[in-house]
């Protein structure tokens, strides 16, 4: 059964699932759409044309779908879309895309936890964990798994690679590549992600060839072509390796070293 608080304010076009649950003074826009099962705290305003999917919980003074903080943003038909089972807490902003046609997104199950900022055109991927305060400029996308401590800043059109996990208070301007551990200011990668690898799944074979490949990537006097060369060659078609690979090759800001 719809459960919506007497205090709150939901426009008539919104479409709201019949479970749905919304707290006290929070304000729902004409062109958003709620999933069955997503609760909705107290002063949440999600506004914009934004799609909020299944059994989310959205904390106290979040603000989801507002305009995008970009001095190019002339008013055009953007979108923020949610998937299913995320917990977003207080205070954390998602604005919508600054691009005609384009999408600001969250997969599934993440956390996003307190104040919690993730601008224009990002890209969450699924069973990502954003710890309190961190700030995610324009364009950036987080892979699946990966971890990012809090009050961590991460430039514009940067990537954080699937599986990789940044220390809290670091200040992240390049690519951080997949399964590996990387903090501080400037920023230095620390091997790989082991604990989070092998919670996940990754039996010791896989990990051992993981850290193979970064002896050979990041400890090595070879250039990167080289050594992506190198990793061709040795490993064949490893789909971990081929992961580290093609992140390389795909990169626009380049990859920490």
């Amino acid at each position: 059964m719809l459960d919506i608080h007497a205090t709150s304010v939901v426009h008539p076009r919104s479409e709201l699932d019949a479970d749905v649950v919304i707290g006290p003074y929070s304000v729902i826009g004409a062109d958003v759409r709620i999933e069955a099962g997503t609760r909705i705290g107290a002063h949440v305003v999600i506004d914009g044309h934004t799609s909020i999917g299944r059994d989310n919980t959205i904390l106290h003074g979040a603000v989801l779908g507002a305009p995008p903080q970009d001095l190019k943003f002339r008013g055009e038909t953007t979108y923020l879309r949610v998937g299913n089972g995320n917990t977003i807490r207080e205070f954390a902003t998602l604005n919508l895309a600054t691009i005609e046609g384009e999408t600001t997104s969250v997969g599934d199950r993440c956390l996003l936890m307190a104040y919690v900022h993730i601008a224009h055109n990002c890209r969450i991927g699924n069973d990502v964990i954003l710890a309190n305060a961190v700030n995610l400029a324009g364009h950036v996308e987080v892979q699946d798994h990966a971890i990012i401590g809090g009050l961590t800043p991460v430039h514009q059109f940067a990537r954080i690679g699937r599986h990789a996990i940044v220390g809290g208070g670091s200040r992240v301007p390049k690519d951080v590549p997949p399964f590996v551990c990387a903090a501080g200011s400037p920023l230095r990668l620390a091997g790989l992600n082991t604990v989070g690898l092998e919670r996940r799944g990754f039996d010791e074979t896989r990990r051992a060839n993981l850290k193979r490949a970064y002896r050979i990537l990041f400890r090595s006097q070879l250039t990167v072509a080289a050594a992506l060369e190198r990793l061709r060659a040795e490993f064949g078609a490893d789909d971990d390796v081929a992961t580290l690979v093609q992140f390389f090759e795909t990169s626009q800001r380049g990859v920490e070293r």
